[in-house]
């Protein structure tokens, strides 16, 4: 099952000193770790000796990059070893992982993730957790799809879950979870998780969880976009554009929220833009999505003469620049360019279905 460091907040910055001091450290400790990893086998004692110290000091080294980060070390499929950083899920350290992850050295023989992998090999053994062990061919999963908010809202069901208490019961389900599907798109496409006590009716073994999901994300392979309208606070109509589903996985640098204000000349009596300046204001739009993975436009919002852009930018990438740049040529009026760090994209929580 491998061997797992759990968490016993800080902005990410790329190779920041404490992921730079990691590699140099690991780059004299990893021949001693993968030793150690093929010594203790995937037990989660590691053995006697130096191993302790050794883990220990992985242990401490990941945490110094911050606390709140989990890590784990397993063998893959290729019998390669492999050391996962993961913010479990956690959005605010998802970017963190990942420049960790970038900043792993090429071809030393190991594999870096920085998300738990799905492997459903794992579904068919059992999973020593505290004084407990389940076994996890009896876990079944009721599964409801949620076509209009693109999820998939989860029982989880096993017959052991009557004798242990409810952490417990949610650390099995989120392992089997991951297991099924892999970290990062258990945080795309999983709505609620519950456990049951009572196997649900329509039950399935958590394997078939993937093809649910694979219905569920197929209609989502290209952008969407919803549409609202609302009420500025000066009482006149606004309309709200909403890149959906749109997932903080998929653009894991882009840890900052930019706002571009655009003020239009040509309105009609709503204060909605018309005319040419409907027209320029298309023109800007299409030029934002320009940038690849470098930024992602995920709300536009008008009304009042105003249209406000809302982008997640990896702030490394010389977007913010490029922004600045494109506000100054706007012709219709002052435009503003505003960024704040948000790494959890908490703005983006009352557009959220």
């Amino acid at each position: 099952m491998g061997i797992f460091g759990r968490r016993p907040r800080e902005s990410a910055t790329t190779f920041s000193p404490a992921i730079i001091e990691f590699w140099e450290w690991w780059n004299t400790a990893r021949t001693g770790v993968e030793a150690a990893l093929t010594s203790s086998g995937t037990e989660a004692d590691a053995g006697e000796g130096t191993q302790p110290a050794l883990f220990e000091e992985l242990n401490t080294r990941i945490h110094r990059i911050n606390p709140e980060l989990e890590w784990e070390l397993a063998r893959g499929h290729d019998d390669r070893p492999v050391l996962i950083v993961t913010g479990g899920g956690d959005a605010e350290l998802r970017g963190l992982a990942e420049r960790w992850r970038r900043a792993a050295p090429a071809d030393d023989g190991w594999v870096y993730h920085p998300a738990r992998p799905a492997d459903p090999e794992v579904l068919s053994r059992k999973l020593d957790l505290g004084d407990h062990e389940f076994d996890l061919e009896y876990v079944r999963m009721g599964m409801r799809a949620d076509t209009a908010r693109a999820r998939v809202d989860i029982t989880v069901y096993h017959p052991d879950f009557l004798f242990v208490d409810e952490e417990s019961q949610l650390q099995v389900a989120y392992h089997v979870l991951h297991w099924a599907l892999g970290e990062d798109d258990v945080v795309r496409w999983v709505g609620s998780v519950t456990i049951a006590t009572e196997q649900p009716m329509d039950a399935l073994p958590p394997n078939m969880l993937a093809a649910v999901v694979e219905q569920i994300a197929e209609p989502f392979q290209e952008p969407t976009w919803l549409t609202g309208e609302g009420r500025t606070p000066r009482g006149h109509p606004s309309q709200v554009r909403v890149h959906f589903p749109l997932h903080r996985q998929d653009y894991p640098l882009c840890d900052l929220h930019v706002e571009v204000a655009l003020p239009y000349a040509q309105s009609n009596p709503d204060r909605l833009p018309v005319g040419s300046s409907a027209s320029s204001l298309r023109a800007f739009e299409k030029k934002l999505g320009g940038f690849g993975d470098r930024a992602v436009l995920a709300i536009r919002v008008t009304g009042d003469g105003m249209r406000v852009f809302h982008l997640y930018v990896d702030p490394d990438s010389g977007v913010v620049a490029e922004l600045d740049q494109l506000a100054a040529s706007w012709s219709e009026g002052r435009a503003k360019v505003v960024s704040i760090p948000d790494p959890g994209w908490r703005a983006l929580e009352p557009y959220r279905l």
